[in-house]
């Protein structure tokens, strides 16, 4: 049986929301391996001048512990 361990990450990007679950990946594999899921809890939007400036979210990787 596998343990899974669950992180939360904050992330932005000023590219897209994908961009940004992205570089949730890329700062949590930096210190964890195995990495396995991305679940995006949350989606929000800075707006200046009526344009989206940045693309923020709120998310939770799983990454495998131990086989």
């Amino acid at each position: 049986m596998a343990v899974v361990k669950v992180i939360e990450i904050l992330a932005e990007s000023q590219v897209s929301w994908e961009d940004a679950a992205q570089n949730a990946i890329n700062e949590a594999a930096k210190t964890v391996g195995g990495i396995n899921q991305i679940n995006i809890e949350n989606m929000k939007a800075v707006v200046k001048d009526n344009k989206i400036v940045m693309y923020r979210i709120n998310s939770k990787i799983s990454f495998i512990v131990k086989d």
